[in-house]
C-alpha cells in the first residue's frame, strides 16, 4: 500500500460528516433541560439607558429571566480580566456593564426563556428607555484628530521608514500621488455566532462555542468568572467560516455562560444576522500614496500613508501600510499609520488584515506608476523586483515572486495586451486586463500534539487548534499518516477542544505550519517509543538501533539498511501490554526560537491576472478570467489548497466590486445588515478562475517548508480588477467598492 500522502490531492476526511448533517455546530448541540437567550440589541449609537421595565416581560410564563446591567452580576473588575490572547491596547468591551452606550446594536439585555420563540417574543416586547447624545461614525470628518497609536495589539510594529523620501520624490521624473479608500466590511460567516452552555452542577460547564481558538475562549472565561479550567472545557469541533471574526470571544460566549452559571441550567445564545454587524469588521481605511521613479523606470521614492477608524475604547492596529516597505525595491520609504476613535465597535482582523487594504493602494498606484513612466505593468513591476527584504534588512528564506509573474503571465497570455486603456474589445463589450500582487507572512508558532497508537494500529493524533473550513483535519491527517506510514484509512485528527494539547488560534495562515510540523514531532516521538518497545521484544535486528535508522511504510517500523527487518505497529504495541502507547512534542524549543532574532525574512507571494468586460452603455463589469499565480512553500495538498486560494479570489473580487457595510451616519448603524443587502458575489459574478502554485523550496521557513495559503490569495485581487477597468474604460477608480455610479 502506498502511504505517501504529503502533497497529494486528497479528498476532505470531514467531508462525510458535513454533507451528512452529523458534523455538530456550536448551535445544533442538544443537551437536557435547556434554556435559550435572546439578546436585545441598543437602537441608538451613543447615549445611555435611563429605564428597563421587565416586570410585564417577567411576568410571561416560561420568561426565566431578564439580565441587564442593573441585575447582572460584576464578576471581574479589571481591564485585564476581559482581554482575551489578541486583545489590543484599551479597555475591553464588557456586555451589560453599564447603562452607557458606546454603539449601535451594542447588547443592552438578554431574556432568557424556556424556548427560543418565546425568548425572541418577550425580547421584543421589553420596554427600555434611552438618552441619546450625538454620535460621531464618520472617518472623513476625523483624520485631524488621528493619532499614533501605542503599543497595539500583540505584533504590532510602527512601520518603519528608510531613507529621505522628500529626495526620492525630487531625483523622480515621473510622479503619482492619490488617494485611495475602502469602507467597513463585515465577514458575514455562513454560520452566525452561537454559544450552548451545558451545565453539569457545581459550577462545572462544557460550552460549545463559535470560535476560531478553544482556548481563548475558555482563558476569558475563566479570569471573568473566577473558573478554574477543568469547570470550563471549551468544544468547537467546527466551525462555519470565520475569516478572523472568531479570532476574538464575542459577547454572546460571555451572556451565555453568565446565564448558566446564574441560573444553574444550560443555556443557548445565538446571535441574529443583523447582530452579525455588532461587534469587529474590517475597518475603514483612508489612504494617500506617492510614487516616483526615475526614466529607467525604477522607484526613486514610495510615501504610503493610512488613517483607520477604531472604536473609543481599543486601539485596534493592523499592518497596512509594511508591505510598501517590503514588496518593492525603493531606497526612499516613508510610511505612516494613525487611527481614529469613532461610535463603533472595536475593528477586528479580517482575511488578510492590513495587507488587503494596503495592497489596494499600492497596487493601484503601481499601475498609475506604469503608465506615467511608459512600461508595461509586468515589465515595471520586474523592474523595481526586490530580491531582499529592505524593510527587515534580511535576506529571504526563499522568494519566488518573478516565477509567479513568470508563469501567471504566461498562463493568462498577458503578452497578448495592447496598452492603450479602451483599446481591446469583444464585439461592443470593452476589455480590460490588470494584475496586481502581494506578499504575505510565514509564520510558525509552538503548537502541542499528541499522538497515539493502539493495539488495533490505528492512529489518533489530537491536538486543539480550530477547523474553519480551511481544510485542517485533512491536512494534519495526511501528514501523520505518511510520518507513521499507515493508511490514511487508520488515521483520526482529532481537534477543538480545551482538553486537547494546546495550539495557538487559527489565523494568519499560521495553523498548517504551526501544528503541521508539530504534528511530524509528535509522531517522531512516537516512533521513538515504538522503538524502545520493539527494542524489548525478541528482535536482534533493532537492537542499538537509533530512530533515525528506521523508517514507517505500509503499517511497519523497517530498518532502511535492510527493509526485510520489519516489525508490524500493531504488533509492537500488543507486546507492550497496554491498550496504546502516545507520545507529545515539547514546545519548548519553538517558544526559545520566538525569542530570537530571524536570520531571514519568511513570506508567501502572489500574481494575480485579471480580465474584465464592460458595458460602454451601462457600465457593468462583469470578472471573466482570473489567473493567480502563488508561490507559497509546500504544498501539502493540492486539491484544499486550490480551494483555499479560489475562495481568496472570490472575496477579492467581491472587495473589489460590491463588499461594503453601508453606514447611515444619521443613526450610527450599518443599514445593509443582512445577507441580502450585503452584497457578495454568486454563482452568476464568478467564472474561469485558474490557480498556478509555483514550485517553491524553503528549508529554512521550518522543517516541512509551509507558508501557508488563507491570506496571500487574495492579495492584489482587488487592486487587479480596478486595473483591468482602468485599461478597459480609462475610467481611474480609487475607492471600493467599484459600482456602477463610479463609472458612469
Amino acid at each position: 500500500m502506498n502511504t505517501d500522502y504529503i502533497g497529494k490531492p486528497t479528498s476532505r476526511v470531514d467531508g462525510p460528516a458535513k454533507v451528512t448533517g452529523t458534523a455538530k455546530y456550536a448551535a445544533e448541540y442538544n443537551v437536557p433541560n435547556m434554556l435559550y437567550g435572546y439578546v436585545v440589541s441598543s437602537p441608538i449609537a451613543k447615549g445611555k439607558i435611563t429605564k428597563i421595565d421587565a416586570a410585564p416581560v417577567l411576568a410571561l410564563a416560561g420568561v426565566q429571566q431578564v439580565f441587564s446591567h442593573e441585575n447582572v452580576p460584576h464578576f471581574a473588575i479589571f481591564d485585564r480580566s476581559y482581554q482575551d490572547e489578541i486583545a489590543p491596547g484599551g479597555s475591553p468591551f464588557r456586555p451589560l456593564y453599564d447603562a452607557e452606550i458606546k454603539f449601535s446594536l451594542q447588547p443592552v439585555a438578554l431574556v432568557v426563556a424556556d424556548t427560543f420563540e418565546l425568548a425572541r417574543y418577550a425580547a421584543s416586547v421589553l420596554h427600555i428607555e434611552y438618552e441619546e447624545v450625538a454620535h460621531e461614525t464618520k472617518l472623513s470628518q476625523h483624520i485631524d484628530d488621528a493619532y499614533e497609536p501605542g503599543k497595539g495589539k500583540i505584533g504590532f510594529q510602527p512601520p518603519k521608514s528608510r531613507g529621505n523620501f522628500g529626495k526620492g520624490w525630487k531625483e523622480g521624473v515621473a510622479h503619482v500621488e492619490a488617494q485611495f479608500s475602502h469602507h467597513a466590511q463585515h465577514h458575514n460567516p455562513m454560520e452566525n455566532f452561537a454559544t450552548t452552555v451545558e451545565w453539569l452542577g457545581d459550577k462545572h460547564l462544557n460550552i460549545y462555542d463559535k470560535t476560531q481558538g478553544a482556548f481563548n475562549s475558555q482563558l476569558l472565561v475563566t479570569k471573568i468568572f473566577g473558573l478554574s479550567k477543568d469547570r470550563a472545557r471549551v468544544i468547537s469541533k467546527y466551525t462555519g467560516g470565520g475569516f478572523g471574526s472568531g479570532l476574538r470571544p464575542q459577547y454572546q460566549l460571555l451572556l451565555a455562560v453568565m446565564a448558566s452559571l446564574e441560573l444553574e441550567r444550560s443555556v443557548r445564545v445565538s446571535l441574529t444576522r443583523e447582530q452579525m454587524f455588532s461587534f469587529g469588521h474590517r475597518p475603514e481605511t483612508l489612504q494617500h500614496v506617492a510614487l516616483a521613479t526615475a526614466a529607467d523606470g525604477s522607484l526613486t521614492g514610495i510615501n504610503h500613508f493610512a488613517v483607520a477608524e477604531t472604536s473609543q475604547f481599543e486601539d485596534f492596529t493592523e499592518n497596512v501600510v509594511g508591505w510598501s516597505g517590503m514588496l518593492y525595491d525603493c531606497k526612499n520609504v516613508a510610511l505612516g499609520y494613525r487611527l481614529a476613535k469613532l461610535d463603533v465597535y472595536t475593528p477586528l482582523d479580517m482575511r488578510a488584515p492590513g495587507a488587503a487594504s494596503g495592497s489596494i493602494a499600492l497596487e493601484i498606484a503601481m499601475d498609475e506608476m506604469a503608465y506615467a513612466a511608459g512600461l508595461d505593468p509586468l515589465e515595471f513591476r520586474m523592474r523595481n523586483y526586490s530580491d531582499h527584504d529592505q524593510a527587515q534588512d534580511l535576506p529571504y528564506s526563499s522568494k519566488a515572486l518573478r516565477k509567479c509573474y513568470h508563469e501567471g503571465a504566461a498562463k493568462f497570455g498577458w503578452k497578448q495586451r495592447t496598452a492603450a486603456p479602451g483599446s481591446m474589445r469583444d464585439g461592443n463589450l470593452l476589455v480590460g486586463w490588470g494584475m496586481g500582487g502581494g506578499v504575505w507572512d510565514a509564520t510558525k508558532l509552538p503548537a502541542s500534539v499528541r499522538a497515539s497508537l493502539d493495539a488495533d494500529g490505528h492512529l489518533t493524533v489530537s491536538s486543539g487548534t480550530n477547523e474553519i473550513g480551511t481544510g485542517t483535519y485533512t491536512i494534519m491527517t495526511q501528514i501523520a499518516a505518511e510520518s507513521m506510514g499507515l493508511p490514511i484509512e487508520a488515521v483520526t485528527f482529532v481537534l477543538g477542544d480545551t482538553e486537547l494539547p494546546e495550539s495557538p488560534l487559527q489565523g494568519g495562515s499560521w495553523t498548517a505550519a504551526s501544528v503541521g510540523n508539530s504534528v511530524v514531532e509528535a509522531c517522531t516521538k512516537l516512533g521513538e517509543a515504538l522503538l524502545k518497545q520493539t527494542q524489548k521484544m525478541d528482535s536482534p535486528a533493532f537492537k542499538g538501533v537509533k530512530i533515525d535508522d528506521v523508517q514507517f511504510a505500509n503499517g511497519q517500523m523497517r530498518l532502511r539498511s535492510d527493509s526485510t527487518q520489519a516489525m508490524v505497529l500493531r504488533d509492537v504495541v500488543q507486546a507492550s501490554g497496554e491498550p496504546r502507547i502516545e507520545a507529545e512534542n515539547s514546545t519548548l524549543l519553538a517558544k526559545l526560537a520566538m525569542l530570537k532574532p530571524p536570520k531571514y525574512s519568511m513570506h508567501a507571494h502572489n500574481a494575480v491576472f485579471v480580465e474584465v468586460k464592460v458595458d460602454p452603455d451601462l457600465m457593468t463589469v462583469h470578472v471573466t478570467r482570473v489567473v493567480n499565480a502563488v508561490a507559497a512553500g509546500r504544498i501539502l495538498n493540492p486539491k484544499t489548497a486550490r480551494s483555499q486560494v479560489l475562495g481568496s479570489v472570490v472575496w477579492g473580487l467581491g472587495m473589489a466590486l460590491m463588499e461594503e457595510s453601508v453606514m447611515d451616519h444619521r443613526f450610527g448603524r450599518y443599514m445593509n445588515h443582512s445577507l441580502a443587502e450585503y452584497h457578495v458575489p454568486v454563482n452568476a459574478d464568478i467564472h474561469a478562475i485558474d490557480v498556478v502554485f509555483v514550485n517553491e523550496e524553503d528549508d529554512k521557513v521550518n522543517p516541512l517548508g509551509i507558508k501557508g495559503l488563507g491570506e496571500v490569495g487574495m492579495l492584489g485581487v482587488a487592486a487587479a480588477v480596478a486595473n483591468a477597468i482602468y485599461h478597459a474604460t480609462g475610467k481611474r477608480v480609487r475607492d471600493m467598492p467599484i459600482t456602477i455610479d463610479k463609472l458612469l
